[in-house]
């Protein structure tokens, strides 16, 4: 039904605010959209660390009785995504341990590469592991390193892996945020009085009404303690390459990440896909949520009337009874109805963010037929989506993406739209002034290789 890439997870802390753990829960529901099948928060009183994690939706995990359980003036926080195959309540973060320097909780947004390769060494010398994320490596190498304190220990540990990481570490004394050199998922720094907030994106500052300081480097280790806050960046500097798909797709649109104000780039990816794209038509009309400022955009810049052509159940829950024939597309139609009386006898451009397997799109473009539209145009505010992504995102395998064995005149054909037309990569870019941005999955180039590039990426994703 959610024929979509899904973004592994949001982070967000907070530290020296007596109510960190509500503060926590309120940043979490900001970032419900990067994960919807668990979440938790450990919170500290300088002394011990607390913990409450459940499968399921934030406002459904957290509540009065719950959120008072986790005392003290910091706190950590973890979103975790909906995977294709198996879920476990073991693998919702933050993950909290006890070890030889005393307990330790992290939360990770992103996905180690070769994390399965260090897991395997790790349990050859003893390790044993609690759950199937690559999270769990990073805490091992902290307790099996040699070196001294924690920030020595830290620094051991990520030298040694590879791939994207945002992580948030907290112990009895302090939080700890990291973005790794690559700097491949976002991660801004706050300010509410004399508190410090982190979290994956700036809309979860909003939310608590934080200030907006910076976001953390590439390749930065920010240290918060009750004599303030220091950075240090011990890793060998590399070209950034933040994810662009942050924001074609996995960004609230009232977020800045990296920079930038997401809605204003999807609402000039729009208008760069007119240009590229233009066609006569009656209306716009978005595949919403996600297609909403991309599509506004493209009418503008066409001059062709937006309307709302599609309507989204907001109110779906994690399951439902799917009726095996009674009901043909029922996934689709749950989550989207077309509005006949807009649509009838119109010359109709739909405009979505990407096309994954193609299978929703082409359900789409049935419905709005079925609704009366004369004509159908199909525009996507980003490039074909070719490749799989390794750093911090749940995507196909290369077979499964429509657009790695048809052209777009096939697929087209397959999705049944008159026409179809996606963003160039150069428009992309254009508009993103992102030439250094990863765009693996539009272009196969990947910035840091590993010698399984076809495959999916870890246990975590198996069935």
């Amino acid at each position: 039904m959610f024929d979509k890439f899904k973004d592994e997870c949001g982070i967000f802390g907070v530290f020296g605010h007596p109510e960190a753990a509500n503060l926590t829960y309120l940043g979490l529901y900001a970032l419900q959209h990067r994960g919807q099948e668990g979440a938790g928060i450990v919170s500290s009183d300088g002394n011990k660390l607390y913990g409450h994690k459940e499968m399921g939706l934030v406002a459904d995990i957290f509540n009065e009785g719950a959120l008072s359980r986790l005392q003290g003036s910091s706190a950590i926080g973890h979103v975790r995504y909906s995977t294709a195959g198996e879920s476990h309540l073991k693998n919702v973060q933050p993950l909290l341990v006890d070890y030889a320097r005393g307990p330790l909780a992290v939360a990770h947004n992103g996905n180690l590469i070769n994390a399965s390769i260090l897991r395997d060494e790790l349990e050859a010398r003893g390790s044993i592991f609690q759950s199937t994320t690559d999270t769990e490596v990073i805490i091992h190498l902290i307790a099996t390193s040699k070196e001294g304190g924690f920030f020595e220990r830290l620094v051991d540990a990520l030298g040694q892996v590879k791939g994207a990481y945002s992580l948030l570490f907290l112990t009895e004394s302090s939080m700890v945020a990291v973005r790794d050199p690559n700097g491949f998922r976002p991660l801004c720094l706050g300010r509410l009085k004399n508190a410090y907030i982190v979290a994956s994106e700036t809309c979860a500052l909003d939310l608590v009404e934080a200030e907006y300081i910076r976001d953390i480097e590439p390749g930065e280790i920010v240290v918060i303690d009750n004599n303030g806050l220091t950075s240090q960046k011990p890793f060998t500097e590399v070209k950034p390459s933040p994810c662009i798909f942050e924001f074609i797709y996995f960004a609230r649109p009232d977020s800045n990440v990296f920079g930038r104000n997401v809605y204003e780039i999807r609402k000039k990816f729009g208008k760069q896909l007119a240009r590229e794209h233009p066609v006569e038509a009656d209306m716009v009309i978005p595949v919403p949520d996600s297609g909403v400022p991309a599509a506004i955009g493209y009418a503008e810049e066409a001059g062709i009337p937006f309307e709302t052509g599609l309507i989204r159940n907001h109110y779906i829950g994690r399951t439902f009874i799917e009726p095996r024939q009674s009901i043909r597309h029922f996934g689709v139609k749950i989550k989207l109805n077309a509005v006949r009386e807009a649509l009838v006898g119109k010359r109709v451009v739909v405009v979505d963010d990407s096309i994954v397997r193609g299978t929703t799109a082409r359900k789409i473009i049935k419905m709005i037929r079925a609704a009366g539209a004369k004509e159908v145009h199909f525009r996507i505010s980003s490039p074909p989506t070719m490749f799989p992504c390794f750093y911090g995102v749940d995507t196909p395998s290369r077979q499964e993406l429509i657009a790695s064995s048809h052209t777009v005149e096939e697929t087209n054909k397959y999705i049944t739209s008159d026409t179809l037309g996606y963003l160039s990569a150069e428009g992309m870019h254009s508009v993103a002034n992102g030439n250094n941005a990863c765009d693996a999955c539009f272009t196969g180039s990947y910035p840091l290789e590993f010698p399984w590039m076809g495959q999916r990426q870890l246990r975590l994703f198996e069935k």
